[in-house]
């Protein structure tokens, strides 16, 4: 009696095209020798019960069997037989079932039957006669082997020989290793030992084999393995049931590197590093031999190559981005990368531009009257390194055609075939959006780049009243340049004004913002208003600008949120008015080193919301470094801003040092990782006018103090070695005198400033301004501004808490203009 032991191991767990069929093996007199587990739940009946029984018996019509042509006919063993039938069960019920009974030839040459079945209802209802199975072992995609315990092959099905290749004679009777010899068939008979000798099956074991009818082409199967037993519980052999996954290894493959070339590719916006990241990547994946090469417009940014023209038969319309090879120092390539890159014209690459299809040269044909006899450089090379396949792929990207990447393969490598080329696409494609992102960020970061430095003042001047210098650093992030400035301005009576500000945001919007703002901080400062005044006013304009740009289709205001710090130095006074809006306080170094930080408040940002903002007046000896910066240059991630404006006090105690040495040594004190924010650096060292360079009067309010006023005047002008300037200042002298007397109120103070312009000043108690008349003829009066715009070259007025200030400024190194006024 057969022990319960004697089951046969079910196949079909775990692979899904056998779960659900009985299995069972039948001697050569019909006697049921082994009963698989799927058995036993399909009829109800143990092994203990059926083994030993003839099969016969278990089937409603026992001569179904008897009436096989594989059992009555031995000629037709080989084909098996399939059929449908009644199968009872222990309950006593009937099953109907479609069997399949294959032939196992035995060593010494008997036969036994390998006998399966399955429910109807899931089998086809198409009829399943002797040519439908026929038909199914010829095509059926998965191939099936059944092996003794020694691993020669017993039975095999047409499908088997046509995945392979190798004939159904050359296989019967011998193991794996002896028709496909190599590490790989190895590795599969270890597998079978341990299926053998485990009993467990074995489900999708991949392997690679070569084709016996093309030595050149590599295919993958999967591979499934069970044990087959018999009654006593002996192991009869092994069954392999392989199916060939070629193309969904090549397809795994294909979506692994492409994976890959998602984090691999494109990690940064540098046009040059993108290029040699898809050279790096495709080697050895995909070729042995990769260039990338970009038009030499890509790499600036600009607009790339819409059509090549040659001269010279040559098209120097590259530059090469990229290169890599499985050999060190890429032997193989003629240009490293950064060279400009030629080839001849025509050839592949031109055609591949000019058509933006892929090129595809499994054989390369390096016979004479080819391209490549017109590069002869490239030519040696191939011939060198055995290059003989090649593909070039068009790299483009949104209607651009940004250069194209080449892949050679070499040596004993298989050449490249249409699946390679489709592979070198997609990869390409994806690269190419990295490309064209670097190309499109380089353009703008330095269009970006060009408007904020065309912005900024080109030349700085401080006139008599500081020495200035100044360094800016745009930060190095992806976003672009910011928008910090900085600005020198000239004003009346030799002061000056020393301006710093930030703009909120990166990129071409924040250059173009801070330019507008810098315009508006012009034009207020030619005002001569004071500090806080200036930034009230500088408030209101942002806050305009912003709700206009709010109600604007794609317009983003970004002057919302601005910092600035405004600073008039009067070097005749040597007194500094400054006053902030949200930004960094000055630092400033006295003559002897020390260094301290004004106690000026911060105010709020421009353009937040209602604000007021607070001036203070220092007063400063000559010789001080005041240093004006913005919060990229004390403020990073790790450290704070206090740590940072005392890092930087630090750099700047040595006030005897040159303004330029002192900015490069505040830079070369920030860390060496790049910049999270653009960095500005403004210094001036103050100046003070002498004594003798300034004259001031008090006048009375009476017109006939008008006649003194020029004395005084001719008399300093004598004194100072001016008297060219002697009729125009006159003149000068009398109108704005006049004025005062006229129009003004309180005592009149007239003060003549000598610098590198003569500066003409009457100051009275009024707050009138006066305005430049064009008088009519007729007219008797009106003329007297008229007069004095056209014999200064600049004149204004400026208003103080006593009163206001009209000035004018005479060039000293000029002709009198009155000789051409009169003319």
């Amino acid at each position: 009696m057969a022990r319960a032991r004697d089951t046969m191991p079910d196949a079909g767990q775990g692979a899904g095209h056998t779960a659900g069929t009985a299995m069972a093996a039948v001697d050569a007199h019909g006697v049921v020798v082994a009963w698989g587990r799927e058995a036993e739940r399909l009829s109800g009946l143990s092994a203990t019960d059926v083994i030993g029984r003839c099969a016969g018996r278990l089937l409603a019509d026992p001569e179904v069997i008897l009436r096989a042509p594989a059992f009555t006919d031995r000629s037709r063993r080989g084909d098996g037989w399939s059929g449908t039938a009644g199968l009872r069960r222990a309950d006593g019920s009937l099953l109907d079932v479609y069997l399949r009974v294959c032939p196992l030839t035995e060593r010494d040459g008997g036969v036994r039957w390998l006998v399966t079945a399955t429910e109807m209802t899931t089998v086809p209802s198409w009829p399943m006669n002797g040519a439908g199975v026929q038909a199914l072992l010829t095509g059926a995609p998965i191939g099936i082997a059944v092996r003794d315990t020694d691993l020669r092959c017993t039975w095999v099905n047409d499908a088997l020989a046509l995945q392979d290749g190798i004939p159904r004679e050359k296989r019967l009777g011998r193991r794996l290793t002896e028709v496909l010899p190599g590490p790989e068939a190895e590795s599969v008979e270890a597998v079978m030992r341990l299926v053998l000798k485990s009993g467990e099956p074995l489900v999708d074991h991949e392997y690679r084999t070569w084709m016996s009818t093309n030595p050149q082409q590599e295919h993958s199967f999967s591979t499934s393995f069970f044990r087959l037993d018999d009654a006593d519980g002996r192991t009869l052999g092994v069954c392999a049931m392989s199916v060939d996954v070629t193309d969904r290894q090549r397809a795994r493959e294909r979506l692994a590197v492409l994976s890959e070339a998602s984090t691999r590719i494109g990690t940064t916006l540098e046009v040059m590093r993108t290029g040699q990241e898809l050279a790096d990547l495709a080697v050895a994946r995909i070729a042995d031999f990769v260039a990338v090469d970009l038009a030499e417009s890509v790499a600036l940014g600009e607009d790339s190559l819409a059509r090549l023209g040659s001269t010279n038969g040559y098209v120097p319309a590259f530059r090469r981005a990229g290169v890599a090879s499985i050999h060190a120092g890429n032997p193989e390539s003629l240009w490293s990368r950064g060279d400009v890159v030629s080839v001849p014209a025509p050839s592949p690459f031109t055609e591949v531009l000019a058509s933006g299809e892929s090129h595809l040269e499994p054989v390369v044909n390096a016979s004479r009257g080819t391209w490549l006899d017109r590069d002869q450089g490239r030519s040696d090379r191939m011939r060198t390194h055995a290059m003989h396949s090649l593909m070039i792929v068009p790299i483009h990207a949104r209607g651009a055609v940004l250069g194209v990447a080449v892949f050679f393969r070499m040596g004993d490598s298989v050449p490249f075939e249409a699946d390679d080329l489709r592979l070198a696409e997609e990869l390409v494609a994806r690269a190419a959006l990295s490309l064209d992102s670097a190309r499109r960020y380089v353009r703008e970061h330095a269009a970006a780049l060009a408007l904020q430095r065309n912005l900024l003042p080109g030349r700085l001047d401080g006139g008599v009243a500081v020495e200035v210098a100044s360094h800016y650093v745009p930060a190095d992030t992806q976003s672009g340049v910011g928008g910090d400035w900085f600005d020198v301005i000239p004003l009346s009576g030799a002061r000056v004004a020393l301006v710093v500000g930030d703009v909120v945001g990166h990129g071409i919007n924040a250059a173009a913002t801070m330019g507008r703002l810098r315009a508006s901080v012009h034009t207020l400062a030619n005002m001569d208003l004071c500090p806080d005044e200036l930034l009230a006013h500088l408030d209101d304009t942002i806050s305009r600008l912003d709700a206009e740009d709010s109600g604007t289709p794609g317009r983003v205001g970004a002057e919302a949120g601005t910092t600035c710090l405004y600073a008039v130095y009067d070097p005749a006074t040597r007194r500094c008015t400054m006053a902030r809006a949200g930004h960094p306080p000055p630092v400033v170094i006295s003559p002897q080193g020390r260094v301290w930080v004004p106690d000026l408040p911060a105010g709020l940002p421009l353009g937040v919301g209602p604000a007021s903002f607070e001036a203070v007046d220092l007063e400063l000896p000559e010789g001080c470094v005041i240093a004006f910066y913005s919060d990229g240059l004390v403020e990073t991630r790790d450290q704070d801003i206090d740590a940072g404006i005392r890092r930087l006090g630090t750099v700047l105690a040595r006030p005897d040092r040159p303004l330029d040495e002192l900015c490069t040594a505040a830079f070369d004190t920030l860390p060496t990782r790049a910049l999270e924010d653009d960095a500005t650096l403004l210094l001036a060292r103050t100046r003070s006018l002498m004594p003798s360079q300034i004259a001031t009067w008090d006048l009375p309010h009476d017109p006939v103090v008008v006649a003194h006023a020029r004395a005084l005047a001719t008399a300093q002008l004598t004194g100072w070695g001016l008297e060219a300037l002697t009729a125009t200042t006159e003149l000068i002298v009398s109108e704005l005198v006049t004025n005062a007397v006229r129009h003004g109120a309180g005592s009149i103070t007239l003060r003549l400033i000598r610098h590198e312009v003569l500066v003409c000043e009457v100051t009275d108690a009024s707050d009138s301004v006066p305005r430049l008349r064009h008088a009519r003829p007729t007219d008797e009066g009106g003329r007297g501004l008229f007069l004095v715009a056209q014999l200064s070259s600049r004149r204004g007025t400026r208003h103080s808490s006593t009163g206001k200030t009209v000035w004018a400024e005479q060039e000293i190194n000029m002709p009198g203009p009155l000789r051409t006024l009169e003319a």
